[in-house]
């Protein structure tokens, strides 16, 4: 069975590097476990859509919560599906410094990343649209 999780948590150490390294090391991991995702990051903050099996998914969850990078991780929204959205990515990756702030606006109160204060649902149209203008990279 397919399920999807979406996630927000707060970054230990914003570095550029230290960033790199949670990309890399999913992008590592995921493909052996069947993970597929999206990463999306901006001023400190990780939105993070993770797809596969329930043990799966359910377990790199847990990992994440126990992740001394990650703080104030918060689930935002769980379901069974049918099909991967984000199949083509072992862990996309989203630059929000050249997203149109305008697209951060249409979804929050603010044009910055705030998944803390909108629902799960309003976070995953944000990763929608964000991959529909193709604002999503790092397919590998």
């Amino acid at each position: 069975m397919l399920v999807r999780l979406l996630y927000a948590s707060r970054a230990v150490d914003p570095s550029p590097d230290a960033i790199e390294a949670i990309l890399s090391q999913s992008r590592q991991h995921n493909p052996t476990c069947g993970i597929t995702g999206v990463l999306c990051y901006g001023g400190g903050v990780f939105l993070q859509a993770i797809e596969g099996g329930r043990s799966a998914v359910s377990d790199l969850y847990g990992h994440i919560q126990k992740d001394p990078r990650h703080k104030d991780v918060e689930l935002l929204h769980f379901e069974e599906i049918q099909e991967r959205r984000f199949g083509g990515w072992t862990m996309g990756q989203v630059n929000l410094t050249r997203v149109n702030h305008s697209i951060l606006l249409k979804y929050s109160e603010k044009p910055e990343l705030d998944p803390y204060s909108v629902s799960g649902r309003v976070s995953f149209a944000l990763l929608e649209e964000l991959m529909a203008t193709a604002s999503i990279i790092g397919r590998a």
